[in-house]
């Protein structure tokens, strides 16, 4: 009989795995693909202990080691694609593209990165008194707890990590309990490109010791900054249990984006953006368009392309795409059930067709959306989306804006005057004009504002959120 595999942890350098594990469940097949190890009170403390002797030099290290550790790690991106695309779509569901995508941008944001690791630099002010002077350095905070969701596992996990030890901190990886191998691929990548011992630990715990294991985390002394990639509702834990322990917190949550479609817009255009932006990765994205805004001048002409563009990408000629669970089908079923019952129409889709296993779910685009429905306000996070008519820009504003959320959102018009006029007074963190709401790479700060979190991953804003400044005055 084969041994199911077990994923281990990373602590001080050294794989460990644990005498409890759990099962890890495909959503593609439902059958268990292996195990992992699950953390206890223990190994927070030793994961965290390593952390902090290892800064006591990492924090010290020549940015041009570290450029070289980011530089060879993105060799070994390339060299293991195809083992590591494998792990993700076994444990998450994704497709082979998403997959690829994902791992084609990890290597440059790795390759980003290590451009940026020496252009922290601090500033020498004048100040008032003619016979003294001051420095202001910027010094790396020391141990970070870093948390990254499943969805995208190689992106967010890779950032929640690489800015701070890019920074000269050292960290501690706790990997979500849904795709702990793609987490743990991940950091065996920095392993094998040489990282020192301690600079980058990984842990995994059972979703029912989740609060007990973060709330260790949090509370321990050597842990000087959190980040948080996930839902709102847990990254309000988060934030809660950080600002107890008096810590910083960097917070990437959940969205509501919008996708307005004015009279001028390019439409075939429009329709292909606004479909890849509700259903990439199922739906499974935090910037994923959850409501599209059409001008009721081309409302009717704008949603023929809209079906055929989605017919053509997700029609039945391709597989039911996969979510994580089914917990995640039937949240969008109840959206949609609820919907109906008050009057909302589908404009495609069958929200009850039987399909291969109960995490596949096919596109549904609904319309006649009420301020009295569940879907208005609730992120959906799978494959629903929904058209809103609209007339003015005030009106556009006015719902695009209705939301808790704040991450990203989308303008499609000829008109560039009329895109940043929009852009300026949609609250997100950032507006895409002619492109989906999906969007992020290195060279952008990426972040939300309101209910979608605080705080900026990416380019030299994501660098500075892991040092702080000192300062030193002296007299000649």
């Amino acid at each position: 009989m084969t041994q199911t595999y077990t994923v281990p942890f990373f602590i001080n350098g050294e794989e460990v795995v644990t005498p409890k594990t759990f099962d890890i469940t495909s959503p593609s097949t439902q059958k268990v693909v292996h195990k992992c190890s699950s953390a206890t009170d223990a190994e927070v403390k030793a994961a965290v202990n390593a952390a902090a002797e290892a800064f006591k030099t990492w924090g010290k290290s020549h940015p041009n080691q570290r450029r070289d550790l980011f530089l060879k790690a993105a060799e070994i991106f390339e060299k293991r694609k195809e083992e590591l695309g494998q792990y993700m779509m076994d444990e998450t569901g994704a497709p082979r593209q998403w997959a690829d995508f994902n791992i084609m941008t990890a290597k440059d944001l790795l390759l980003d990165v290590a451009g940026r690791c020496g252009t922290l630099e601090g500033t020498f002010p004048v100040v008032n008194d003619p016979d003294s002077g001051a420095l202001i350095l910027q010094e790396p905070l020391g141990v970070i707890l870093a948390a990254a969701p499943w969805n995208a596992p190689y992106i967010l996990g890779l950032r929640s990590i690489l800015y701070p030890i890019a920074a000269g901190n050292t960290a501690v990886l706790k990997a979500t309990e849904l795709c702990p191998r793609s987490m743990w691929g991940l950091c065996s990548i920095f392993h094998e490109a040489g990282i020192p011992k301690g600079v980058l630990n990984m842990l995994v715990h059972e979703s029912v010791n989740a609060a007990a294991i973060t709330g260790s985390l949090i509370a321990h002394p050597h842990v000087r900054k959190v980040n948080f990639t996930g839902s709102t509702a847990v990254g309000r834990i988060i934030g809660r249990m950080a600002g107890e322990n008096l810590k910083p917190a960097l917070l990437e949550l959940g969205g509501k984006a919008s996708a307005i479609v004015w009279e001028d817009a390019e439409l075939e255009n429009a329709a292909t953006q606004c479909v890849l932006g509700a259903f990439l990765n199922s739906g499974q994205v935090c910037m994923s368009t959850e409501r599209i805004l059409v001008h009721k001048a081309v409302r009717a002409e704008f949603e023929k392309k809209l079906v055929a563009a989605v017919e053509n990408m997700f029609g039945p000629q391709t597989p039911a795409p996969v979510l994580v669970n089914s917990l995640a089908v039937d949240k969008n079923k109840r959206l949609i059930a609820d919907a109906l019952s008050k009057g909302a129409k589908i404009l495609y889709g069958n929200p009850d067709a039987q399909e291969e296993t109960p995490t596949r779910m096919r596109p549904v685009i609904l319309s006649g959306i009420t301020t009295n429905m569940d879907m208005y306000m609730i992120e959906s996070f799978g494959p629903t989306v929904a058209v809103y008519e609209i007339e003015t820009e005030e009106e556009a504003l006015r719902i695009a804006n209705d939301t808790p959320y704040g991450l990203t959102s989308a303008v499609f018009t000829e008109d560039l005057r009329r895109g940043f006029r929009m852009a300026k007074e949609i609250e997100t963190g950032a507006v895409h004009i002619n492109s989906m709401t999906v969007h992020d790479e290195p060279t952008l700060p990426h972040g939300g504002t309101k209910e979608s979190g605080y705080g900026r991953f990416n380019t030299d804003k994501g660098l500075s959120e892991w040092v702080r400044s000192k300062t030193v005055t002296f007299r000649y």
